[in-house]
C-alpha cells in the first residue's frame, strides 16, 4: 500500500481507477514521473524483446524500424544506442527527421515521398540485419526481402489496416490480401528468420516479463533510457489525444491523464 507502481493490463486502463493482479505491477524507479511510468512498459518490453530476445541486435549491425517516431519506435532508437555501432534506419514524416536524427537515426526516410526499400539499398545495398515491422500487408514482404543472409523479421502489428478516422473495408481487405506469407522450406533457402510478437499475449509470462521489465529498470537507472513524452492530455480530451496520433504529429507517446496537468489548472485560473 502506498508504493508508486507501473502495470500491465491487456485493455480498461482509461480510466481513473483499475484493478490488477499484483504480479502484474512493477516498482517505478526512484525519480521517475508518472507519465514517464505510463510510456514505459509496453513500449520498452515491446522493443527490448523485439530487438534483444527475438533480433539478438550485436554491435555493428544495422536495423529498420518504421514509425521511429512513435512510442515504440523511439523505445528501439534508445535500445539499439546501447549497443556499440549500431547503425539505424527510421521511417517517418520529414517534418520528424530532425529530432530522428538527434536521438541518434543515422538515415531517416520519408516514406510518404520515397521508396524506402530503394533509400536502404541505396546506403546498404545488402540490407539491413533486423526490421521491426509494425505494418504488416505487402511491408512485411519488403522488409523480408531487405534483410541481409541471417536477417530477422519480427512483425508486431498491421498499422495499415488502419487508415483515418472510419474503416475502410476495401483498405483492410487489400491489406489482408498482400499478408506477408512463407513456408518453412522456402526460408531454408533464404537463411532469413521471420518472428512475430504480441505483448497481450504474454500476461501468464510472469518471469520472462519481469525479467525484461528488471532489465529496463536498470537501464533507466543508468540513464541510458527515458521515455519520450510527445503531449499529455486530461481524460475529457481524448479525442484530441487521438487525433494527436491519427495524424501522425506525435514524436513519442502520448498520455492520458485522469484531470489537467497541474500547471495548466493554474494558467487557466490566472
Amino acid at each position: 500500500v502506498g508504493d508508486k507502481v507501473m502495470i500491465l493490463a491487456r485493455s480498461g486502463l482509461w480510466q481513473e481507477v483499475v484493478n490488477v493482479p499484483a504480479n502484474q505491477t512493477f516498482l517505478m524507479p526512484e525519480g521517475m514521473s508518472f507519465e514517464e511510468a505510463a510510456a514505459l512498459l509496453v513500449n520498452y518490453i515491446t522493443a527490448y524483446m523485439i530487438l534483444f530476445d527475438f533480433g539478438n541486435l550485436r554491435p555493428n549491425q544495422s536495423v529498420l524500424i518504421h514509425m521511429a517516431a512513435g512510442g515504440v519506435g523511439t523505445a528501439a532508437i534508445q535500445l539499439c544506442k546501447t549497443v556499440e555501432n549500431v547503425t539505424i534506419f527510421g521511417t517517418a514524416s520529414a517534418s520528424k527527421h530532425d529530432s530522428l536524427k538527434e536521438s541518434g537515426v543515422a538515415h531517416p526516410i520519408d516514406y510518404r515521398t520515397m521508396d524506402y526499400t530503394e533509400e536502404v539499398r541505396k546506403i546498404s545495398p545488402k540490407g539491413v540485419d533486423i526490421v521491426l515491422d509494425p505494418l504488416g500487408g505487402s511491408d512485411t514482404s519488403k522488409a523480408f526481402n531487405l534483410l541481409k543472409p541471417m536477417g530477422k523479421l519480427i512483425t508486431y502489428g498491421v498499422a495499415n489496416l488502419l487508415t483515418g478516422q472510419k474503416r475502410n473495408l476495401m483498405a483492410m481487405a487489400k491489406t489482408w490480401w498482400n499478408q506477408f506469407s512463407i513456408n518453412a522450406l522456402q526460408l531454408l533457402h533464404h537463411n532469413k528468420a521471420v518472428c512475430g510478437y504480441h505483448l497481450g499475449y504474454m500476461d501468464e509470462e510472469f518471469e520472462l516479463v519481469g525479467s525484461v521489465v528488471a532489465k529496463l529498470v536498470n537501464l533507466y537507472n543508468q540513464g541510458k533510457i527515458k521515455p519520450k513524452i510527445d503531449s499529455v492530455w486530461p481524460f475529457d480530451q481524448v479525442a484530441d489525444a487521438m487525433r494527436q496520433m491519427q495524424e501522425k504529429k506525435n514524436v513519442g507517446k502520448v498520455i492520458l491523464v485522469p484531470e489537467a496537468p497541474k500547471e495548466e489548472s493554474k494558467k487557466e485560473e490566472n
